[in-house]
């Protein structure tokens, strides 16, 4: 379509999706205009890589302003459900038998604190069991069997089972202990937990509702102000636990058994299929598959069960491949099972969301990339029509993440200090991850490895304490080579904003320069 032209090389002004034929002389050259983007006389190719840049950007950040709508919407439902507490009925009467399942593999460090909180929970000896499911090839074993027959003494009911063949991993101690389960209710914790005493009273009388599957308590933070990294991660699980939970439990929605400080009737459990171990993250494979099928979940907030959280770089990113990766294979097993499911259109549509959160970090890769191209073609605008588009997106995506996080901590903690101190450094974390999460992902939809990789635990919960001199170390992971360098990318991409004036973009880039730099270099430097 011809419009207005210059024959002397001036800048043509046309929209996108409209091409202008320059007849001069010089030679026959298409030029467009991208939304309000002059690219004067250039090639086709030029002018369609040009176009697909901005149009990429804009997809991407469209993605992302999604899923922060879907953050958003989960704030909502948190403010509008909030009050609906499910109370309990009537309690039992008589306690009911309860075995205590503790699952462990090589952790010399934090098993024997496990067993003496489990062992001053606030509940009668003859109505409970403890099951020591130890996968262990170390001292841990020792240890366990030491602390096996100490309480035996004490007059608890003590069960230790050790595997030498660790088939199913965690899911498989879990499947083993279930088939010789006193109990007809299984508490499990990880090693890291250290329980409150009441917290068995807190969740067992909801069991007298017989559609109740599995209730869920709260989990805290041992060691949270150990580090700049431990308060960030506790600040991202807070936001989980005080707002998703809680959002999505009591406006009817599915949520997940966190693996761990949560108990399930052995009923729900065989009636979901068991526990199988063809995804990582066997807790939320097993809470879909019991929500499809009926089972009533509870979340009890009140109810805390404080946690050890990774005191290094490479543990935390250990725990974060985990995650996204199981996330990813149960998405990929169970979301066909959702949508044929008979269940409301808002239960699915959460359900999507909740299993394909960890995709956004594909695409937040993918955004980190266009950075520099984006920038450079914005230097070419005349009009701001533009960013009539990607401001608003990009207020969704960043916006939901800092109203999230300050009602988090405003709910916990009473104030919104904390988190404003932390948002920024949060944030780009999360830029960090990027690489790491996409590459579980990745392993998740298209691998077949099912290796259950723990996060190694040191029983660091004082800032006097060091993880140093551990033993437990987590595996070499080669890509913190690629996010160093992606660090320095954007050092060379910050660089050239300022040589060009682009201020706008440096806060933005600044947030992908220190997430980068910090997740890359730390965790090359703790590798030492």
């Amino acid at each position: 379509m011809r419009g207005p032209m210059s024959k002397n090389g001036e800048v043509f002004r046309v929209w996108l999706g409209f091409t202008l034929v320059d007849d001069s002389p010089e030679g026959r050259h298409i030029c467009g205009r991208l939304g309000p983007l002059d690219v004067g006389p250039c090639t086709f190719e030029e002018h369609m890589m040009q176009a697909l840049i901005v149009a990429a950007y804009l997809v991407v950040l469209g993605i992302l302003a999604l899923y922060g709508f879907h953050r958003a919407h989960l704030l909502y439902l948190y403010w509008r459900h909030r009050r609906n507490v499910r109370v309990v009925g009537q309690p039992f009467q008589e306690l009911p038998r309860v075995t205590i399942q503790l699952p462990t593999f090589n952790e010399m460090y934090v098993a024997e604190r496990l067993c003496d909180a489990v062992a001053k929970l606030d509940y009668p000896k003859d109505k409970l069991e403890i099951q020591l499911l130890d996968d262990s090839t170390d001292e841990t074993q020792t240890i366990l069997r030491n602390k096996a027959t100490q309480l035996q003494a004490q007059g608890f009911d003590v069960s230790y089972l050790h595997r030498t063949d660790r088939t199913g991993y965690k899911a498989g101690a879990l499947e083993a202990g279930h088939k010789v389960a006193k109990g007809d209710y299984l508490m499990v914790f990880d090693a890291d937990f250290m329980p409150t005493p009441g917290i068995l009273k807190q969740l067992i009388h909801y069991f007298t509702d017989e559609k109740v599957g599995m209730v869920q308590a709260r989990w805290g933070h041992l060691n949270r102000d150990y580090s700049m990294l431990t308060k960030v991660q506790s600040l991202m699980l807070d936001g989980h636990f005080a707002i998703e939970h809680i959002a999505r439990n009591r406006s009817g929605r599915f949520f997940n058994f966190n693996g761990t400080a949560g108990i399930w009737r052995k009923e729900a459990i065989v009636d979901a299929g068991g526990w199988q171990h063809d995804t990582v993250t066997e807790d939320m494979d097993l809470s879909f598959r019991a929500q499809i099928k009926g089972w009533e979940f509870i979340y009890v907030p009140e109810a805390l069960a404080p946690a050890e959280v990774p005191c290094e770089m490479n543990s935390f990113k250990t725990q974060q491949f985990r995650w996204a990766k199981g996330s990813a294979q149960t998405a990929k097993k169970l979301l066909p099972m959702v949508l044929r499911a008979k269940l409301p259109f808002k239960v699915k549509l959460e359900a999507v969301f909740h299993l394909t959160n960890n995709f956004a970090y594909l695409f937040l890769i993918i955004l980190a990339f266009l950075q520099l191209p984006n920038m450079l073609l914005r230097r070419k605008m005349d009009d701001p029509e533009l960013l009539l588009l990607d401001v608003p997106l990009f207020l969704a995506t960043s916006g939901s993440i800092v109203l999230f996080y300050l009602t988090t901590h405003r709910v916990l903690y009473g104030s919104f200090w904390g988190a404003v101190k932390r948002l920024p450094m949060m944030m780009a974390l999360g830029i960090g991850l990027s690489v790491n999460n996409t590459l579980a992902v990745i392993q998740g939809l298209f691998g077949k490895d099912m290796e259950f990789v723990r996060t190694p635990k040191h029983g660091v919960t004082l800032n006097t304490q060091g993880w140093k001199k551990k033993k437990y170390r987590a595996g070499k992971m080669f890509h913190s080579l690629f996010e160093f360098g992606l660090g320095v990318y954007f050092v060379v991409t910050i660089g050239l904003a300022v040589f060009t004036g682009s201020w706008a973009s440096i806060p933005f880039l600044l947030l992908f320069m220190v997430g980068f730099l910090y997740v890359g270099s730390l965790s090359l430097f703790q590798l030492r």
